[in-house]
């Protein structure tokens, strides 16, 4: 699978394909922890409430200072290529069938002044809606979701990968518990003017007990077949996913996890950073998040008005 930068991925599909599911699918925001030894399912739901931030009633990735969050994309043998976002998400809305609302927006790089906003519905039976401020446009476009396989502003992870996949895309099967041997995945002399110091390569999950889920897609003639992740048996957080395609692996995302909020939840975890490899064309994604950049909850002072499309008329290029 190549990654498409998110312009060209928008104006190619005009617009965007919508995923559809049964009522019995609706994603419960507030799952509990579970008690006990959790089923295949059970685990796939924790990846996504964790993933989801649903621990929390706002989420976000700011600029403070000259700290931002910063995504490098590195093609094979070429210098990578750098982009910085924020994000705000909201999960607390007084209307049941809202699930949550967000915010991303881009401040440098090939998509400087891009913004979208996302609504994500308590029914999965309808698709998200999305609202792309256009700076070249001065002017807001509305799509139906993007298809789970387009590529998240030109990285090599996948709207499916970001926030579109949910559990029951896919059937899980539970291979067991290990113990995870290794060290994440990052960009090898990776520099970028945004970070005075290149985070080392996270082994922070090293030794720690995970389980091991295999996902096979219901999607036929899918660009991968099934992918095994390996899943922390406390927080749920997923530290490795591994995608395979007739057998071989194609592409590796790795995540480093921070703990956030008051601990009572051990759930409630924050992203460090992301990297993922597709290994056909040795593509590489480095997705850096400065913890002190991190909000949750009270944190993020917002008000509800901001997360509406007269906030993307208001970025500035």
């Amino acid at each position: 699978m190549q990654p498409r930068s998110f312009v060209a991925a928008i104006l190619a599909t005009a617009l965007f394909s919508a995923t559809s599911a049964n009522a019995e699918t609706i994603i419960d925001k507030n799952l509990p922890y579970p008690t006990g030894t959790p089923t295949a399912q059970d685990i796939a739901n924790q990846i996504y409430f964790v993933n989801q931030f649903h621990g929390f009633k706002r989420y976000a990735i700011v600029k403070k200072g000259k700290k931002i969050t910063v995504i490098l994309n590195k093609p094979k043998g070429k210098k990578a290529k750098t982009l910085t976002v924020e994000r705000y998400k909201k999960n607390d809305w007084d209307d049941p069938a809202i699930r949550s609302k967000e915010i991303a927006i881009f401040r440098s790089g090939k998509l400087r002044g891009t913004g979208m906003l996302i609504v994500d519905f308590a029914d999965d039976s309808k698709p998200q809606s999305y609202s792309i401020w256009l700076p070249a446009l001065r002017k807001i476009r509305r799509f139906a979701q993007p298809a789970l396989d387009d590529s998240w502003g030109g990285t090599d992870f996948t709207f499916g990968d970001v926030i579109l996949r949910k559990p029951f895309h896919d059937t899980h099967e539970l291979l067991g518990k290990e113990t995870f041997d290794d060290c994440l995945g990052a960009i090898e002399g990776a520099k970028t003017k945004w970070l005075k110091e290149m985070p080392k390569p996270s082994c922070k999950p090293k030794g720690k007990e995970v389980y091991k889920l295999k996902s096979t897609t219901k999607f036929d003639n899918w660009w991968y077949d099934y992918r095994i992740t390996y899943v922390d048996a406390k927080t749920f957080a997923d530290y490795r996913t591994e995608y395979f395609k007739n057998g071989e692996k194609i592409k590796v995302i790795d995540r480093d996890w921070i703990p956030l909020g008051d601990g009572k939840d051990p759930r409630n975890q924050g992203w460090g950073y992301w990297y993922g490899k597709t290994l056909k064309t040795g593509h590489q994604t480095w997705a850096i998040i400065p913890k002190e950049v991190t909000l949750v909850d009270d944190q993020v002072k917002k008000p509800d008005s901001f997360w509406s499309e007269k906030s993307l008329r208001k970025i500035k290029r």
